[in-house]
């Protein structure tokens, strides 16, 4: 079971930045290896996975929609009890106003899968955010 808060989501003007956090917890220090991903939903859309990382090696992927634009990052601490993972956004656009949640996927081969398929699977993630509200204003 991975614990998941997220935060950082306010409102913005477009073509502003925003850094988005979710700080994992509640897994073990010898089993650091799965995939945290960021969702976005709008009322009415179905979720879209828009980024996701790696927690073994950092390594990254990024749907179309945000390539380009959004960056993620890690920070781990000593214990390797918390990992902290931040969504960079920038030139922002009025069509990434949506809840952003992060979701762990604590599948071993996730990013190889997300490689394989191409996108972001939903029903992977198992353990969910409350989810963070992102505005961006034209």
């Amino acid at each position: 079971q991975v614990k998941l808060v997220e935060s950082g989501g306010e409102s913005v003007q477009a073509g502003g930045s925003l850094t988005l956090s979710c700080a994992a917890s509640g897994y073990t220090a010898s089993w650091t290896k799965f995939c945290i991903g960021w969702w976005r939903q709008v009322p009415g859309k179905e979720r879209e996975g828009v980024a996701a990382i790696y927690t073994a090696d950092e390594s990254t992927y990024y749907s179309d929609s945000v390539k380009g634009r959004f960056t993620l990052s890690q920070d781990t601490t000593q214990d390797k009890l918390k990992i902290t993972v931040y969504l960079q956004m920038n030139s922002l656009k009025p069509e990434d106003t949506a809840m952003y949640y992060c979701a762990a996927d604590v599948g071993a081969f996730c990013m190889y899968n997300i490689r394989t398929v191409g996108v972001m699977t939903e029903v992977n993630y198992v353990n969910w955010g409350q989810g963070t509200q992102v505005t961006v204003s034209s």
